[in-house]
């Protein structure tokens, strides 16, 4: 089984598509397997997060921005790449440190996910972008 998620970014930050999944999984009665995520995008990331407290989210994005400000920063003047603006090249380097791919086990139909974890993509970009995402379960 394969498809494609479409999600829709509004800048900068984690998006949760766990239900989307978990709903795909139950459309096509799925049992026991492996779910496989790959993100189509090299400035974007998949991550599997804490979904109970929104603070860690903000955190992780906070860190992120820390770790690798703009381009336009006076600490970034080594990069080259920067015609596409201040906010691309440092996207490219988070999606270099961060799983672009993520496999999940799945049980009796469910993802065998803990408690309070979810499934992000972390849009590295400030503007809205159309991300997919590509899912085979076997």
């Amino acid at each position: 089984m394969q498809t494609v998620f479409a999600l829709q970014t509004r800048g900068a930050g984690l998006y949760e598509f766990t239900g989307t999944v978990a709903g795909w999984l139950e459309d096509e009665r799925a049992r026991d397997g492996l779910l496989t995520l790959f993100v189509r995008h090299t400035s974007c990331s998949l991550l599997i997060q804490e979904n109970a407290d929104p603070d860690v989210q903000r955190d992780l994005s906070a860190f992120l921005e820390r770790l690798v400000p703009p381009a336009d920063d006076p600490s970034m003047d080594y990069l080259v790449h920067t015609l596409e603006g201040p906010d691309d090249m440092p996207a490219h380097i988070k999606a270099a440190l961060l799983p672009v791919s993520l496999s999940i086990p799945v049980m009796n139909g469910r993802m065998a996910l803990g408690t309070w974890q979810g499934i992000y993509l972390f849009e590295h970009r400030s503007h809205p972008h159309q991300r997919q995402v590509a899912a085979h379960f076997g």
